[in-house]
C-alpha cells in the first residue's frame, strides 16, 4: 500500500507550481524526492494527469 495519495500528489504539485522553483515539465523529479516510493514513469504519469486535467483537479483538491 503506497504511503501517498494521487490527491497528495496533486496537491504537491500544486504547493510546487505555486513555490516557482521549477517549470511544471520539470517537476517528476522533484516528486520522485517527495514520494520515494515512485518510479520515474509513475511521476511522469501522475503530472500529466495534473496537466491535462488541471482545472478539475484544481477545484477537488485546492479550492476545498
Amino acid at each position: 500500500m503506497p504511503e501517498y495519495t494521487e490527491k497528495d500528489a496533486f496537491k504537491y504539485l500544486f504547493e510546487l507550481q505555486k513555490s516557482g522553483i521549477t517549470n511544471m515539465f520539470g517537476a517528476a523529479p522533484y516528486m520522485q524526492k517527495k514520494f520515494p516510493e515512485l518510479d520515474y514513469e509513475e511521476c511522469k504519469d501522475l503530472l500529466l494527469t495534473w496537466m491535462n486535467d488541471w482545472e478539475n483537479i484544481h477545484k477537488s483538491v485546492v479550492s476545498k
